[in-house]
């Protein structure tokens, strides 16, 4: 009588697999991402090495055009904006309004931003050069 040998499971996985579902999921993220475009400004300069979040950009031009995230708006319009753009956020712990003001603009103009956020309780960050 023959004794049938039985038949051992492999304890081995296929890596090929593995790379697909992390490429696919590089794809994924890479075109789900948002780009925040600054547009190049003569801005102010500084010798601040701090690198600053950028969830919500207000752009300020020197003939007055304010937009915020690229969405052109009047200034009285930016507090408004920013909830909305607050509102469709996940998380809100670490949201900050960058402020982009080219150099030349009315500081009436940055300060009106700088109390938005404040009465929003965000944070406020001036974009410069570095010197």
């Amino acid at each position: 009588m023959a004794v049938k040998k039985r038949s051992k499971i492999s304890a081995e996985f296929s890596m090929s697999s593995l790379t697909d579902i992390i490429f696919l999921l590089l794809i994924f993220f890479m075109l789900t991402s948002n780009f925040v475009q600054i547009k190049p400004f003569d801005l102010p300069e500084s010798n601040s090495t701090t690198v600053a979040p950028t969830n919500i950009v207000v752009q300020i031009e020197k003939d007055g055009t304010v937009s915020v995230n690229n969405k052109k708006c009047r200034i009285s319009q930016v507090e408004r904006n920013v909830k909305t753009i607050l509102d469709d956020m996940k998380n809100k712990e670490g949201a900050a309004i960058t402020i982009v003001a080219e150099r030349g603009v009315p500081f009436n103009q940055v300060s009106s931003v700088i109390k938005v956020a404040g009465k929003l309780r965000l944070k406020a960050i001036l974009a410069t050069q570095p010197i």
